[in-house]
């Protein structure tokens, strides 16, 4: 697993979210803002890996920190997505990759043969200051939310 540590600021940004909201990264009052890229909703990984930050989201709830979840679909999928797995998280949708490409998770994959350019799984951890503070990228799945969860207590 790509793991890597640094304390780097962001440059702020703004995102249209589910529950009609904006996410806005300035004056984040959580003490870490869990954002976590996956590459579309409805498919397994990313029903799998959204029901994990579900069921956690309690933990991450009490240990100060907000989670939202980021893909290029639309705020349509997004709600659809977010009512049908329960999500108490909002979701950032991201359709022309601009957060994406500040956090550079557009990568080429190989998907059933076929290289295709597509979001690389990926989580960043930001403090209420606005800095990276923790980045996962090539995230396999099955372990990832303790991981984070892990991290953000400790």
């Amino acid at each position: 697993m790509a793991d890597s540590q640094t304390v780097a600021p962001l440059a702020d940004f703004s995102a249209a979210m589910t529950s009609g909201q904006t996410f806005q990264l300035s004056g984040r009052p959580a003490k870490y803002t869990v954002l976590f890229f996956y590459p579309k909703d409805n498919t397994p990984g990313c029903t799998t890996e959204n029901m994990a930050f579900r069921d956690a989201y309690g933990q991450f709830q009490a240990a100060g920190v907000e989670i939202y979840g980021i893909s290029r679909d639309s705020l349509r999928s997004h709600e659809n997505f977010k009512a049908k797995l329960g999500l108490p998280f909002e979701l950032i949708s991201d359709p022309d990759e601009t957060v994406c490409n500040l956090f550079n998770v557009m990568k080429m994959k190989q998907m059933y043969g076929k290289t295709v350019r597509g979001v690389e799984r990926s989580t960043f951890i930001v403090d209420a200051q606005g800095r990276l503070v923790k980045e996962w990228r090539g995230v396999k799945v099955a372990t990832h939310v303790d991981e984070v969860l892990d991290f953000v207590k400790n």
